[in-house]
């Protein structure tokens, strides 16, 4: 979907003003019918309200503006979905929203939620063109909003609905050599470089977890970097992104128990989406930050000759492990990619992966986990960065004892322990491959959703992307 910033006097048949509910109506904009309409409406608390002219349709949105601050924000965002839909079922094509509320934040909320809204994947449709939507442009006319921002929203929304189709797609298409096609050519497309890594290439670096992940599958793993390297970038040390790639997970021989969880594990390589995602955002907008993007991916499959709970493996960095549960497969490959990015002494690393269950069960759908060994002000700078793109984060510790129960006693570690505390023992699992500062975000809670929340579809959300490009903002440019 297209979103453009126009001068005033700029015209369309479907029109949205945006208002504060504190607002007197506006005589010269509507007659004295419509007025007592809407004011009717307003005391019924319609935030929405829809005047049909026949020849034009307009649209009046009350936000609140009192107490402005993040929750707000989420609000306008959530009531954008309202005129998505009406605008779909009108089949309108372009809406011109006319700022009056002249609060930036809010603003721009409002434009993402109604954008974020307006995602599809109907790819599999042999009628997807009676399906797709109708509204493929949107036009903002407002004194504190400039052509960057509005740049800004449209490179960052596109990069959301890359994500949300990659995690979309079944596996039957989205196998690891195909991700790892699609991401070459979006590099191609946006200017950052992509090496990837084939099976031979693998075994040569001794990466024993993606290796041993792979092993059930008749479809060759790979291992992608991607690099944004600016001339004039602000960090010394690269920021390191790694993304869990797991295109489909059925648990391996571990084959997983519970009703309907295998039915949503093509979205296992979330947080591979959202690290192609979110290099693809620094680039088109050139930003001044060296990023670079790691990326294992295999599917994991019970077949061939799949790893068995008791073997030993040797991981990238010499570690060995013992897998008891080969649905415990995400820190496998995380492993070696962690340990893969000590050769580029990183000022930060950052994994996301829909990485346990257990995260699930602690924050629902709501949050994603975060924990690492870094303290002050970067945790504060993620959270912070959750609360303003409602991409919550909720930290959980990462105390000495959770380290001791993934000792094993045959080999350096193993892979599973007991289920108390298990989102806990994944992090401290991966903080073994770790020598610098680090960060884990376990976004299984909010990676896939089972039904619409607002501008979040059903499927695939894409998290990960706008709270991440927001930290980079704050604590490399701000």
């Amino acid at each position: 979907m297209n979103s453009y910033l126009k001068p005033t006097g700029y015209k369309s048949v479907y029109t949205l003003y945006l208002l504060s509910k504190q607002a007197e109506i506006l005589p010269a904009l509507f007659s004295e019918d419509e007025t007592r309409f809407i004011l009717q409406e307003k005391e019924k608390k319609h935030d929405l309200v829809h005047l049909n002219r026949l020849s034009s349709q307009l649209f009046i949105q009350f936000l609140d503006t009192e107490n402005l601050n993040y929750k707000t924000n989420e609000k306008a965002r959530s009531e954008a979905s309202g005129v998505c839909k009406k605008l779909n079922s009108l089949k309108a094509n372009e809406l011109h929203i006319i700022d009056l509320i002249e609060e930036k934040a809010l603003t721009l909320a409002y434009a993402e939620g109604l954008i974020l809204n307006n995602y599809q994947f109907i790819k599999y449709y042999k009628n997807q063109e009676e399906k797709k939507n109708s509204l493929e442009s949107l036009f903002i006319t407002s004194p504190v909003v400039s052509d960057d921002e509005m740049h800004e929203l449209q490179v960052v929304t596109e990069a959301v609905y890359r994500a949300r189709t990659w995690i979309n797609e079944p596996v039957n298409y989205l196998t690891a050599v195909q991700l790892s096609e699609e991401i070459r050519e979006l590099g191609h497309q946006c200017g950052f470089q992509v090496e990837v890594f084939d099976k031979s290439r693998i075994k040569a670096l001794k990466m024993g977890g993606l290796l041993a992940v792979n092993k059930g599958s008749q479809d060759p793993p790979s291992f992608n970097i991607l690099e944004w390297k600016p001339t004039n970038a602000k960090n010394e040390q690269p920021l390191i992104l790694v993304g869990k790639g797991v295109t489909y997970d059925t648990g391996g021989l571990s084959l997983k128990p519970t009703s309907n969880s295998m039915d949503y594990m093509k979205s296992d390589m979330s947080g591979a989406a959202a690290v192609a995602g979110l290099i693809s955002v620094l680039a088109q907008l050139k930003l001044p930050v060296h990023v670079i993007g790691l990326i294992p991916a295999t599917d994991n499959r019970p077949g061939e000759n799949a790893i068995t709970p008791g073997d030993i493996i040797e991981m990238h960095n010499g570690l060995f492990v013992e897998v008891l549960n080969t649905d415990a497969e995400g820190r496998l490959i995380l492993g070696d990619a962690l340990s893969y990015a000590q050769r580029y002494q990183p000022e930060l690393v950052i994994d996301l992966a829909t990485l346990t269950g257990a995260a699930s069960v602690t924050v629902g759908i709501y949050g994603s986990i975060v924990m690492g060994n870094v303290g002050e002000p970067i945790m504060t700078e993620l959270k912070n960065a959750g609360f303003e793109t409602y991409e919550r984060l909720v930290e959980l510790p990462m105390w000495d004892e959770y380290g001791d129960m993934i000792k094993s006693d045959v080999a350096d570690i193993k892979n599973s322990t007991k289920r108390d505390g298990g989102t806990i023992t994944a992090g401290k699992f991966l903080e073994r491959f770790t020598d610098y500062p680090w960060v884990h975000l376990d976004i299984a809670p909010s990676a896939f959703l089972h039904s619409n929340e607002n501008y979040k579809p059903q499927g695939g959300v894409g998290v990960g992307i706008r709270l991440l490009f927001e930290f980079i903002k704050k604590h490399y440019l701000a």
